[in-house]
């Protein structure tokens, strides 16, 4: 009887095969950490590019407010640099809304006077406010009128009915003209404010009161007269001050309207743009600084160079 084997399995170049599959696999373990590593170092150097970029754009801001005009500069061992333009806010612009919103009790200031570049309040060169009459805007759409929280306001105009604050610097002139409206009925009664008017828009937002001045006088029975003197004149109108009262949980916008008239800047506008040392980032920023005003502590009190004559 014969005994039948059991038959050879051909086992040869399965070792070639299990060696090349290996490789393969290793192979692209490697890759992948390679590629891996040199995206890593790709995105590190890219964002150090543009934190050089975005860098050299703030110290264009910054160097722009100091100089007061356009400039461009390198700055950085590695040679990044800036290019800063400056223009006024609002210039020449028949409205302006505010750029920040207030709480009760705090204030902002609408200037008819235009300033240098030093900060000098100045009529040469460059337009000061002339109109005689504005609207005066504030408050967030939407806003009940009687509600504990509507927001009223206190307005005040500083003059110079001697016209000498903007030519020769002497501010012993200055008187101030008063107004106040108060959206919230109820509260009128014991405040004697003015009512507010409706909705009105100004520097292309809406607000949701609005109460009409005339700095001089105005035949108008829904404005408020200052009864101004100078009013018309360049230099007359210095400054208006707004301060909201009331809303004291939540900040509210302002505005104004001077329409036919135009106002002078209302602040510095800075674009800077910063651009890294090898051209591959670019950064924008876009700053604003708005020009303030005498705080209202100084309603109440006495300041002298020299001592108080009584």
């Amino acid at each position: 009887m014969k005994r039948l084997l059991p038959e050879r399995i051909n086992q040869k170049g399965q070792a070639l095969l299990i060696v090349l599959l290996t490789m393969a696999v290793i192979l692209t373990v490697v890759l992948s950490v390679i590629s891996r590593s040199v995206t890593d170092i790709s995105v590190t150097t890219l964002d150090e590019e543009a934190l050089r970029a975005f860098s050299a754009a703030e110290a264009g801001v910054e160097r722009a407010l100091i100089v007061g005009s356009d400039v461009s500069e390198t700055v950085g061992a590695e040679g990044s640099s800036f290019t800063a333009t400056i223009s006024g806010i609002a210039q020449g612009s028949t409205s302006f809304a505010y750029p920040t919103e207030i709480f009760s009790g705090e204030s902002v200031y609408i200037w008819f006077v235009s300033h240098s570049a030093t900060g000098s309040l100045t009529c040469g060169g460059q337009p000061c406010f002339t109109g005689s009459t504005g609207k005066i805007c504030w408050g967030t759409v939407g806003t009940d009128p009687n509600s504990s929280g509507a927001p009223a306001v206190e307005i005040s105009a500083f003059y110079d009915p001697a016209l000498t604050g903007v030519s020769a610097g002497n501010y012993s002139s200055v008187r101030v003209g008063r107004a106040t409206f108060d959206p919230n009925a109820g509260r009128r009664a014991s405040n004697n404010f003015s009512a507010a008017s409706g909705a009105c828009s100004a520097g292309g937002e809406d607000f949701a009161f609005s109460g009409g001045i005339a700095f001089g006088t105005d035949a108008n029975p829904s404005t408020v007269d200052l009864s101004i003197p100078c009013v018309g004149s360049a230099g007359c109108l210095l400054t208006l001050r707004i301060r909201t009262l009331y809303n004291d949980s939540l900040t509210h916008p302002i505005g104004i309207d001077v329409n036919p008239a135009t106002l002078p800047a209302q602040g510095r506008r800075i674009d800077s743009t910063g651009t890294s040392a090898s051209g591959a980032s670019i950064r924008k920023i876009e700053a604003y600084r708005t020009f303030g005003g005498p705080p209202p502590i100084f309603d109440g009190s006495v300041f002298s160079e020299q001592s108080v004559i009584k």
